[in-house]
């Protein structure tokens, strides 16, 4: 599937500048591989596509190198990043020290009103069923992350942990045909969230050291 034909995996963002609205479109096409791996990037087909002019576009897939999910050769155009099934280990290895860190601290320090936010969240993730759209299910995935990456209020923890969760995804993505719990998998998230929203550090720590195993013993026992 070529870039334009793909579609975006969610709206284009509201507010902030062009350039971060076209990075995040395009980014979670690459996360969720709606561009394939490999897949040529033209920024002038992007721009026309976005309805940005090049240098948004541009500015975009410069941040999207620095976050290894594209990569520019001289000379021969921007390509996306293949999928790596070496790095689960080393992206495993640090999402279990820094993941229950972020979560931890999400349940000591974040709003009444974020808590509310995340507590309808476990509402709608306690509903998911099996039968549900397994790349709907993903992108509920990732927002789950994301609200509790941000809810941690660290924002260099959160950039560290969207990027790590990012190649995650997209090694989950590639094994989407062959997973059989994936919805069980993110029902999972419900008492996480309710950990974070009750002020329950340690059980928050704990549920996402979990999370964070299960994730990798499901695709390994895949390979």
């Amino acid at each position: 599937m070529g870039v334009i034909d793909s579609p975006a995996t969610a709206p284009t963002p509201a507010g902030g500048t062009n350039a971060d609205n076209a990075y995040e479109v395009i980014r979670d096409r690459l996360i969720m591989l709606d561009i394939r791996p490999g897949d040529p990037i033209n920024d002038d087909r992007l721009a026309a596509e976005l309805g940005y002019g090049r240098t948004p576009v541009r500015e975009a897939l410069k941040r999207l190198e620095r976050d290894r999910l594209v990569i520019a050769y001289p000379r021969r155009g921007t390509f996306a990043t293949g999928v790596d099934m070496t790095d689960l280990a080393d992206i495993s290895e640090i999402r279990r020290q820094l993941e229950p860190v972020a979560a931890a601290r999400a349940a000591r320090t974040a709003s009444q009103e974020t808590r509310e936010r995340l507590a309808a969240l476990a509402e709608e993730v306690a509903g998911l069923r099996d039968s549900d759209d397994p790349r709907a299910l993903l992108r509920k995935d990732i927002r789950v992350h994301r609200e509790i990456y941000r809810a941690a209020g660290n924002p260099h923890l959160e950039d560290i942990l969207v990027s790590l969760d990012s190649h995650a995804t997209r090694i989950w993505c590639l094994f989407l045909d062959r997973l059989t719990d994936i919805a069980s998998n993110v029902r999972e998230h419900s008492a996480l969230l309710r950990a974070i929203v009750d002020g329950n550090a340690d059980a928050a720590a704990s549920l996402t050291t979990a999370h964070v195993s299960n994730f990798e013993r499901a695709i390994r026992s895949l390979l």
